[in-house]
């Protein structure tokens, strides 16, 4: 039995290399009132650290702050009543590499050239720490990238912990060493286990693991080490848990109830014209040819992966307590900003659909959490609209760094209480988005006084007013009634697209 006190000692003792260590000093005690120890951490006036956490696939309403007080992830909810929390918050794009481009980067799909999953991100587009350019700070990515060369470190970021293999090989840049596997492939080898899929863990194999050896734990042991290891200088620390992306399964399943983990806007049927791209992803998800609404066998199906899904938000709960811990115990919690997203939601069965792809608000909207503490500003809700197109330039001036001229504005002063009545969020899509090679070109604006305009080139588009219908179940496109709606909101979508240099044709 490993104690706080001695688990202090330990570390003290610089015992960085042990991650059994550190996970069991982990479940000692919670990051709240957590002493200082280590000596030497610099002052919150010394150059700030990034400390970048984001999962993939986690919808907003996952935790306390957007609603969610079911879900069992205490230190979320904790992070959150420590952060500004911004409550409507839109990815750029509702899939992973075009998403993900954005928060890296700063640019919008369509301007970096990631417009569809598998798309390198190219070398010659800056992440944050190249935008930085400060050789003093230590850099540090882990976890899930999925914009190429999975496994490979890139980008200026100087240490690399990969924890996905097979899936993203066939995409590897020319001269990759195909052999080469992750830094958690060598965790599970080191641990006795052997490859299910030739010399490959599969995500199946992964999500059957026990807590202790699972990615999310991986990963909270690697950041902990890169936080204590470099306590007394600058960083920058991305970490990305795949989780609570499919295949919806974990040793924490049974965690929640049916109570717990409700189907929500099911089976949301649509009272308006809806497009037909939609349609077909539901009769798949029906397992029919023609749109036959959901039965009782896909309900339970639906109502099993919900509980499984709020599993999985728990699991990286745990490993985000034992990164916060090691923030506080060594001393750095002051100096560090702090960002907590993801990189698009999940249907999860609302109305009748799976995964993301879609512009309806369970895959669009995501978790939006930011701690500076050393800024004096008021810990609120922001109820405006923001989108991701705005990190890179809130992190630039955060870090007090001038960056590129980019397409998004600064979120600081946002943080520190200012309204921005005319901010109009845009997201795109673009046809073959996916994998499953789906979808039309589309536009999408969300608007401050509650209206989403969704405009498609080759499909049905859609108009919701979020005033009167919060769950986007009437599309009122095309209504005379609010013509001037759609006429407003169509001109700036026409604005941005002039102004980003975006050549997608609206429809007529």
């Amino acid at each position: 039995m490993i104690t706080r006190r001695k688990a202090m000692q330990v570390l003290a003792g610089g015992m960085v290399g042990a991650p059994a260590v550190l996970s069991a000093a982990s479940q000692a005690g919670s990051p709240a009132g957590a002493p200082a120890v280590l000596g030497g951490p610099r002052s919150p006036g010394d150059k700030p650290n990034l400390l970048f956490l984001w999962t993939d696939e986690q919808r907003a309403d996952t935790m306390a702050a957007y609603g969610n007080t079911r879900f069992r992830v205490p230190a979320m909810n904790r992070l959150a009543s420590q952060s500004v929390v911004f409550d409507r918050p839109y990815v750029t794009q509702p899939v992973c590499t075009p998403s993900r481009s954005c928060v890296m980067t700063g640019w919008w799909p369509h301007q970096s050239g990631c417009v569809r999953n598998g798309i390198p991100l190219k070398a010659a587009t800056q992440t944050v720490p190249e935008l930085v350019g400060d050789s003093t700070y230590r850099t540090a990515y882990m976890g899930k990238w999925h914009l190429a060369d999975e496994i490979f470190p890139q980008h200026g970021f100087e240490e690399w912990k990969a924890i996905e293999d097979a899936i993203y090989r066939s995409r590897y840049s020319a001269g990759r060493d195909k052999n080469a596997r992750s830094a958690y492939h060598h965790f599970l080898v080191s641990l006795g286990y052997k490859p299910d899929e030739e010399n490959d863990f599969s995500r199946n194999f992964a999500a059957r693991l026990p807590v202790e050896h699972s990615k999310p734990s991986f990963l909270a042991n690697e950041a902990s080490n890169f936080i204590l290891r470099h306590r007394a200088e600058p960083w920058i620390l991305y970490v990305n848990f795949l989780e609570p992306h499919m295949p919806f399964a974990s040793a924490l399943d049974d965690l929640h109830s049916e109570e717990d983990a409700p189907l929500k806007n099911f089976p949301g049927t649509a009272l308006g014209p809806e497009p037909a791209w939609y349609k077909r992803r539901r009769g798949e998800l029906a397992g029919a040819k023609k749109v036959k609404g959901i039965g009782p066998e896909q309900r339970a199906k639906l109502q099993r992966q919900a509980r499984n899904y709020a599993g999985l938000c728990s699991l990286v709960d745990q490993a985000l307590n034992r990164i916060l811990w090691t923030l506080e115990v060594t001393g750095q919690a002051d100096n560090t900003i702090i960002v907590y997203t993801s990189d698009h939601g999940d249907m999860m069965g609302a109305h009748g659909l799976m995964a993301k792809q879609v512009m309806y608000e369970e895959a669009v909207r995501v978790p939006l959490l930011v701690r500076v503490p050393f800024l004096r500003i008021k810990l609120r809700h922001v109820a405006q609209p923001v989108s991701h197109i705005d990190i890179v330039p809130t992190l630039m001036e955060l870090l007090g760094r001038k960056g590129p001229d980019l397409p998004g504005r600064s979120l600081v002063p946002v943080l520190d209480g200012e309204n921005r009545p005319d901010n109009y969020v845009h997201l795109e899509w673009t046809a073959d988005s996916s994998d499953s090679g789906e979808g039309p070109n589309g536009r999408t604006v969300v608007s401050l006084d509650g209206y989403k305009l969704v405009l498609y080139d080759s499909d049905q588009s859609m108009l919701f007013d979020h005033n009167k219908d919060p769950l986007e179940l009437n599309n009122v496109y095309g209504k005379p009634e609010y013509t001037a709606v759609q006429a407003r909101l169509r001109k700036k979508i026409e604005e941005w697209q002039k102004q980003t240099q975006d050549s997608m044709i609206l429809p007529a």
